[in-house]
């Protein structure tokens, strides 16, 4: 008889000689502009906290006074026995940030996707999803039963055109990353939002990437536009720029309240606990005092985007923090992530299926916290093994 698992081996073989393995590193300290990795102490331009406040003295003395008052676990739902003070704390410190009427977390931006879209759209309705949406909103459109209508990445016009060429449903929904995550640009949002209003659909973003980097103080991609008001759903990420761990979905409290009602990861998963609830408060308390982290984190940008294009490499359409170095094939960028990390920079690859096949790169994450002198040594590695394999 086969091995019934064969099947499986065989995959990741083909995946090894195709170089799309995905070797998962190790982290051994707390988060920061170094880390330790796999053993060793190496600069890091990989991670998703954008200001630094993963480990940030503010967030971990709200945490550390949150688990002496409330212990470690929510031992409930959200709906029955795990909805804390400091959950509704939270949820009115959010909406108050974005300029939203209400707010609901949720334990993950992954989880308010999955609550929301469920929630707003069914079987007889369908969704107007950008193309190169996150695996999070696919997912969501998927478990909603929704048809799903694809629009040309970023094009308001071909949006148009999907909406007009749609016929025999119920409701639809617009649904569109605000900061796509692998190529750091921006969605057109006040374009789509035109398009919402003149067909009187419902517009959800999501911007998981935004928060914290885009807007006044980090407020977002619907701030950044000025479009309060205008946006009916906005989901965010307590996991990036907030430094901590949690998602949540801002807007019209109709909506927030018909999540409370159905928004199957509310009512069926366990509530984020204390500890992180409490970090995430303290993290809006940061970034309602200044703006220092937010402007630190442009700078960076800045001097890094235009320092690497100086050097040769593309960096392709972002717009934001997020750096994609353009290599093409996964194999390239595989060696070039390993000879990056034996020179002490840590930047992985990112290769089919999270991008298409021959749009491999190394995604470089800028933070808050990289130093000058930080940045000067990652260019010249960058230079280093650039030249070395014939990149630059």
């Amino acid at each position: 008889m086969p091995d019934k698992l064969a099947w499986i081996e065989e995959q990741l073989k083909e995946l090894r000689e195709q170089g799309l393995y995905n070797t998962i590193r190790t982290i051994g300290s707390a988060q920061g502009a170094w880390l330790v990795v796999d053993g060793r102490r190496v600069l890091n331009f990989c991670s998703n906290n954008y200001l630094g406040l993963a480990n940030h003295p503010v967030l971990q003395e709200a945490a550390i006074r949150a688990i002496a008052s409330y212990g470690v676990g929510p031992a409930a739902v959200r709906s029955i026995a795990g909805t804390l003070d400091l959950h509704r704390q939270l949820e009115e410190r959010l909406a108050h940030f974005k300029g939203a009427e209400a707010t609901i977390a949720f334990q993950s931006g992954f989880n308010a996707n999955l609550a929301t879209i469920p929630a707003l759209v069914g079987k007889e309705d369908v969704i107007f999803s950008d193309e190169l949406n996150h695996a999070s909103i696919i997912d969501g459109c998927r478990l909603s039963g929704g048809r799903i209508i694809r629009y040309a990445h970023n094009d308001a016009a071909d949006l148009e055109r999907q909406i007009a060429q749609a016929s025999g449903y119920k409701r639809a929904i617009i649904v569109t990353d605000g900061v796509f995550s692998m190529d750091g640009d921006i969605a057109p949002l006040p374009a789509i939002c035109e398009v919402a209003e003149r067909h009187n659909l419902i517009l959800m973003v999501d911007d998981a990437h935004g928060e914290g980097v885009l807007g006044r103080g980090g407020r977002g991609i619907v701030d950044h536009f000025g479009l309060h008001g205008r946006v009916d759903v906005e989901v965010g990420t307590l996991s990036k720029a907030f430094g901590v761990v949690g998602g949540y979905v801002a807007g019209k409290s109709t909506i927030v309240e018909w999540l409370r009602q159905r928004g199957r990861p509310f009512l069926f998963s366990s509530a984020v606990p204390a500890a992180d609830t409490a970090a995430c408060i303290a993290a809006v308390d940061v970034l309602e005092r200044s703006t220092e982290l937010v402007d630190r984190l442009w700078e960076n940008t800045r001097t890094f985007k235009t320092e690497m294009k100086r050097l040769g490499f593309d960096t392709g359409r972002s717009e934001t923090p997020i750096t994609p170095v353009m290599l093409g094939e996964a194999h390239v960028a595989q060696t070039f992530s390993r000879r990056l990390f034996e020179e002490g920079l840590f930047a992985m690859a990112i290769a089919y299926p999270t991008v298409p096949k021959g749009k491999a790169r190394i995604r470089v994450m800028v933070s808050a916290t990289h130093s000058h002198d930080d940045l000067d040594l990652a260019l010249s590695l960058f230079a280093k093994v650039g030249k070395e394999m014939g990149v630059i």
